[in-house]
């Protein structure tokens, strides 16, 4: 009995002193998956996890490498195919994201538009919000019925709006929403004039942009012309048994790994020269 109690006062004791003792640490921040998962968040596909990502390439790359076997049997064009056919699905995730930007970079300026005249018309600031998941263009009505209903739930303007903002996922969309954040914070009546510049300075960009790239789409064309016109050659030769044989051997497998670099240089510079700089999410 005696040693039952000395047992319970001793853990008693722990207990009372554990605060000091053992310290409670704060949890370390799980690492993101990094450019990839910004790039999935971007595209508008965050549901997809990188995972999922690197197993579609994986498969993309395998499908890839077996059908240039099984087509020519040259192990070096396998190998090309097999980086290629890896490559797909970030640079389908890369496209898609390029043609999102472009899309709702001609929305904004309305979306501003639909702010002010809901302002001026008496509504707070988290109903104008809340009210473009119905006025909203319809690309946009998602993410803003998705605060809407988080608003709703959580009654914080701030945290429903950095969630709008990953949402989003647009350096636009962080500046209309951090202009917002702040009109919320400090109050004033120049919300309106500020929305009303930064309408203006998104649709002169846009118009900007959109000439400028017209003009420059022939170099996007002309890099994918000059790269994809000599492995179309080079695979038709490696159809014929005697152009099979000499991409097997030493000489032809340096020829083919050489050219894939020398390609894939060529092309990332054309892409280069004729790629305008994307304005960067300052407010993440």
């Amino acid at each position: 009995m005696t040693l039952v109690l000395g047992a319970t006062l001793a853990a008693g004791v722990l207990l009372v002193l554990s605060p000091w003792l053992w310290p409670l640490r704060a949890a370390r921040p799980v690492a993101s998956d990094g450019r990839l998962s910004s790039l999935l968040a971007e595209a508008g596909v965050a549901r997809l996890s990188p995972a999922a990502v690197l197993v579609l390439s994986g498969a993309a790359a395998a499908v890839s490498a077996a059908l240039a076997w099984l087509v020519t049997a040259v192990p070096a064009l396998a190998l090309v195919a097999l980086v290629a056919g890896g490559s797909v699905p970030v640079v389908w995730l890369r496209s898609r994201r390029t043609r999102l930007l472009h899309t709702r970079r001609a929305l904004w300026p309305d979306l501003c538009d639909l702010l002010i005249a809901s302002v001026r018309a008496g509504m707070s600031l988290t109903d104008a919000v809340a009210s473009l998941a119905h006025s909203a263009p319809a690309e946009l009505r998602p993410a803003f019925a998705a605060f809407a209903r988080d608003v709703a739930a959580s009654g914080h303007f701030d945290s429903s709006m950095v969630r709008l903002k990953d949402t989003l996922a647009d350096p636009v969309a962080d500046r209309i929403a951090e202009t917002l954040r702040m009109a919320r914070q400090v109050g004033g009546t120049d919300l309106t004039a500020v929305l009303r510049a930064l309408s203006a300075s998104v649709r002169a960009d846009a118009s900007l942009r959109a000439e400028v790239e017209s003009r420059q789409s022939w170099i996007r064309g002309a890099a994918v012309l000059g790269v994809a016109a000599p492995w179309a050659i080079l695979a038709m030769l490696a159809l014929r048994p005697e152009g099979a044989e000499a991409y097997t051997s030493p000489e032809g497998v340096v020829l083919i790994l050489v050219g894939a670099a020398v390609s894939f240089v060529a092309f990332r510079v054309m892409l280069r020269l004729g790629r305008l700089p994307e304005p960067r999410r300052w407010f993440r």
